[in-house]
């Protein structure tokens, strides 16, 4: 019995051979090195999902903006017509657009489709009026010392659609492709018309096998 002990422990005390630390080496390297893909893949899906909230972000601004044209700048006016009009059926109503854009130096006469002429101005706000008359009552007796003159004049009402322009998280900048209402799908270059759609810049391929710029 002490015989098997002794070798039992000369087995212990010699340690690992060069053959057993190689084969060790192995799989531990076969094991990173499978788990490096899974990595890489969960950091790209991350930067796909920031990059589909950006793009319905910008895209739900956009329609925002058209929903807020209907009625404004008629026939290249200084200002847009008086919102109570719309009760005649003038032009198309939506009741999420409680506004509508009365800053009618932003559109061109080659943008008749009223569609926002750049992200800039999505970011950077534009002027809008209520698009139900501000028509006040009489004040009363009290201590009110609102001015008759002052009474309905409109202020100055700046509406943001967008925080700021997102970062493609793709690219890392804000090279974002453009398309105008008057461009098909496959048009690389924007026409500077209006921004009727956007998508990445970037060529890469997405897990689910499409292009990031057909997204």
């Amino acid at each position: 019995m002490s015989r098997i002990a002794q070798q039992l422990r000369n087995e212990y005390s010699r340690g690992y051979t060069l053959l057993e630390l190689v084969i060790t080496l192995t799989v531990l390297a076969i094991l990173v090195m499978g788990t490096i893909p899974l990595a890489q893949n969960s950091v790209k899906r991350d930067k796909e999902v920031k990059l589909r909230d950006a793009l319905r972000d910008m895209r739900a601004a956009i329609d925002e903006f058209k929903r807020d044209s209907f009625g404004a700048c008629p026939n290249g006016a200084v200002n847009s017509i008086n919102p109570t009009v719309q009760a005649q059926g003038q032009f198309p109503l939506d009741p999420r657009s409680r506004v509508v854009i009365d800053d009618c130096k932003i559109f061109d006469s080659s943008n008749l489709d009223r569609y926002p002429p750049s992200l800039d101005d999505l970011a950077k706000g534009v002027s809008v009026k209520p698009r139900s008359p501000n028509l006040q009552g009489g004040r009363g007796l009290g201590n009110d010392n609102t001015q008759a003159t002052d009474l309905n004049v409109d202020k100055q009402i700046i509406k943001v659609y967008l925080r700021d322009i997102p970062v493609d998280p793709m690219t890392g900048k804000t090279d974002w492709k453009l398309r105008s209402s008057y461009q098909d799908k496959d048009s690389d270059n924007w026409d500077e018309i209006n921004v009727f759609d956007v998508r990445s810049a970037s060529e890469d391929t997405a897990l689910n096998g499409e292009k990031y710029a057909d997204w």
